[in-house]
């Protein structure tokens, strides 16, 4: 989901039972043989062991699945949950549609909150009563359809009178609608910049709507989702026996987009082999299919969306400088869910009248503390993540009055956590003063230098991963300025050297 009231035109998820596609992960055999005889009677089940074995099997399958039961133990030994955490991510950057519920032996707090700020949708503990389960992704799955017959009365409504359906009023909501205006005629390519859950491919989505090819075709491709080997193929066809299993010729996107939009979602993963042919159609609309001499002409708009910072990636070697300047003629930055202010208001009253329409149950309401801690979250999930709150305050407190503590289960809070030497996260200067005092006396060969490296460290390495990499927004969740951080990260990175 994004900071925008609707999402992406979704794929057709539906197998080929008739039953709706659930992926099942976890290396726990006689979990897996359990869970398939139970819930193989309302949903076609496919099981995988680890985080690359899912990822494989998604990628393979036509449409992605509806649902998936994640383990967050997984593979390889140690088990430990940042396995899990990182394929609920790689997840919703396939499809956001997807509903995930962690299925987990490891039952923290943090560990729920975690992954419910990732995008899960639920944290169920084990063992848990399989009916129980069944229950919980059916919840999910009609959660699902109900938000996308929403996506598609928007869309028809966008269609027809130009309104985006993007709900908010801040300033930086109302500079996107401007870009999104201005840019939507131009012929010329258009970056989308933004963290994952904050409507990339909203913004993607509404440039074509509002253009004057609304009624050619809109493609999209999600860089991170496909196999690399299945990149340029995909992208520009093949000819018959171009490699194995091509047994007949084949047109791709650049040409089934005719006259329209091709949507490359997650551009920064994009084989730095094939960054020289998309630079070719960029700068001369020339390509040719795999296989083939014979050059090809495509009048297709390029969009490309990353939630990396492209101009870091450059630096490293990775993306090309001048792809990348060809990309960004114009550029649009999705801006987090933390910098909307009284906008997270207004997507609290939408998804709440929503939801509770959706169950036809009545609406829950907030305390005043409640309410001042809502409007103080950061949402690290962007949208996705005030969504799914919102879908399990309604659920579990229908027409109730939620308070500071309940809400608070719901929110991926900090709480002190023990680094390796036993110090404490200090609430204030004097437990500080307390907790250095006892680190010096048990440490004989303390370094002040090493201490202050070591949690520097500790903070820039958490706040790349609450940004997945994404410098410019890591920046500005620690305070300091970009150069600042990049300097900082070059030299850790010597001193590891």
């Amino acid at each position: 989901m994004s900071n925008l009231a609707q999402k992406q035109t979704p794929s057709d998820a539906a197998s080929q039972t008739g039953k709706p596609l659930l992926l099942l992960v976890d290396d726990d055999t006689l979990i897996t043989e359990t869970l398939s005889f139970v819930l193989g009677q309302d949903f076609d089940v496919r099981v995988v062991a680890s985080r690359p074995q899912a990822i494989a099997l998604v990628r393979q399958m036509p449409s992605p699945p509806q649902l998936a039961l994640v383990d967050l133990g997984l593979p390889p030994f140690p088990h430990r949950p940042e396995e899990g955490f990182r394929l609920v991510t790689e997840l919703l950057a396939h499809s956001p549609e997807i509903k995930i519920l962690i299925l987990s032996g490891q039952n923290e707090d943090a560990h729920a909150r975690h992954a419910r700020a990732l995008g899960a949708v639920d944290f169920i503990a084990k063992p848990c009563n399989p009916e129980d389960l069944k229950t919980h992704l059916l919840s999910a799955l009609k959660i699902q359809s109900a938000e996308l017959s929403e996506a598609a009365a928007v869309a028809r409504v966008s269609g027809v009178s130009g309104d985006l359906g993007i709900i908010g009023n801040s300033a930086p909501i109302e500079k996107m609608r401007r870009q999104i205006s201005q840019y939507a005629n131009a012929p010329y390519p258009v970056l989308i910049e933004g963290e994952s859950g904050s409507g990339k491919e909203i913004v993607a989505t509404s440039l074509h709507r509002l253009s004057t090819h609304a009624d050619a075709p809109f493609l999209a491709l999600n860089c991170a989702a496909i196999s690399p080997t299945l990149v340029e193929p995909t992208l520009f066809g093949y000819s018959k026996g171009a490699f194995t299993g091509a047994i007949s010729a084949k047109s791709g996107y650049f040409e089934d987009a005719g006259e329209g939009a091709l949507f490359l979602d997650e551009i920064g993963e994009l084989p730095v082999d094939l960054q020289a042919k998309l630079l070719r159609v960029l700068e001369n609309g020339e390509y040719q299919r795999v296989g083939e001499t014979q050059t090809r002409k495509s009048s297709a708009r390029v969009i490309a969306a990353t939630n990396r910072d492209l101009r870091q990636e450059v630096r490293a070697g990775r993306f090309r400088a001048d792809l990348y300047h060809r990309l960004s003629v114009f550029t649009i930055g999705v801006p987090p869910l933390r910098e909307l202010g009284h906008d997270r208001m207004l997507l609290l009253e939408h998804f709440r009248a929503f939801y509770a329409a959706q169950g036809g149950s009545v609406l829950f309401q907030l305390d005043d503390e409640a309410m001042r801690q809502w409007g103080n979250y950061c949402f690290p999930g962007n949208v996705r993540e005030l969504r799914n709150i919102v879908i399990r305050l309604s659920t579990k407190y229908a027409g109730q009055t939620v308070n500071l503590e309940q809400l608070e289960g719901e929110l991926d809070i900090a709480t002190p956590v023990e680094i390796s030497d036993g110090l404490l996260f200090p609430q204030n200067l004097e437990t500080l003063q307390e907790l250095a005092k006892k680190q010096i006396q048990r440490q004989t060969d303390f370094s002040l230098d090493d201490t202050l490296r070591l949690w520097e460290q500790g903070y820039i390495e958490a706040a790349l991963r609450l940004t997945h990499g994404n410098v410019s927004q890591a920046a500005k969740l620690l305070g300091v300025n970009r150069t600042t951080l990049y300097s900082r990260i070059e030299a850790a990175e010597k001193e590891q050297k």
